[in-house]
């Protein structure tokens, strides 16, 4: 199921960020976000144990040998906290966004924009409601559907006219058969990549491998 509603995201996430604008939140690779959020708990504390659900098991000694070694620095100086505390966060999400399979290009400043479909997604989780997010993906992929229909009917009325009224309506049945293609690979993971992705997943819980946070899916 959550392979499926991450596929719906990214399938659409590039709809609701042109429909709804760029709101703000946290991502896993935000200073504002909820890796670097238990990084912070962690260091003050003094214990790394917050952190651990998010990287797999086979990282867990790397990240309870930087947080070591974070915890040494940080005591010498003001300056130095502020380094190694940045060392932990970037560490920590580095290793988290690897075991997703997602590339770390660095901590982004708090109140980076998120793609909306992901914020909702969140939103359902910290609210226990998904109506929300079920109400925007359900209007995202009905008015999908509409628009690549319209086109590609209309295209088809005039595709014997001309070779070049043919293209243009071949160019929309392919746009429109893809979008459903689409959806439906999305839905139903039939794809060989949705395969791979469930997989994955499976392998993920095997190893205790952390959840995947919604801005590290994009």
């Amino acid at each position: 199921m959550r392979t499926m509603v991450m596929h719906l995201l990214g399938f659409f996430g590039l709809g609701l960020l042109l429909a709804w604008g760029t709101p703000a939140g946290a991502h896993c690779d935000t200073l504002d976000g909820p890796v670097v959020a238990d990084a912070r708990v962690a260091l003050a504390k003094g214990d790394v144990t917050p952190t651990l659900k998010w990287v797999r098991a086979t990282d867990e000694a790397e990240i309870r040998a930087a947080f070591q070694q974070a915890l040494k620095v940080r005591g010498l100086s003001a300056d130095a906290k502020a380094l190694a505390d940045t060392y932990f966060f970037e560490t920590l999400v580095r290793i988290h966004r690897a075991g997703e399979g997602a590339p770390y290009t660095g901590l982004k400043p708090a109140g980076s924009p998120v793609e909306p479909g992901i914020a909702l997604a969140d939103d359902a989780l910290k609210t226990g409601n998904a109506e929300k997010l079920v109400a925007a993906i359900t209007t995202e992929v009905a008015n999908g559907i509409r628009k690549r229909f319209t086109h590609a009917a209309e295209a088809k009325k005039h595709a014997g006219d001309s070779v070049a009224d043919g293209r243009e309506y071949v160019a929309a049945y392919v746009t429109f058969i893809h979008f459903v293609e689409g959806l439906h690979t999305a839905m139903s993971g039939t794809s060989h990549a949705a395969e791979g992705a469930h997989d994955a997943e499976e392998a993920a819980h095997a190893d205790a491998a952390p959840l995947a946070c919604g801005g590290c899916a994009r």
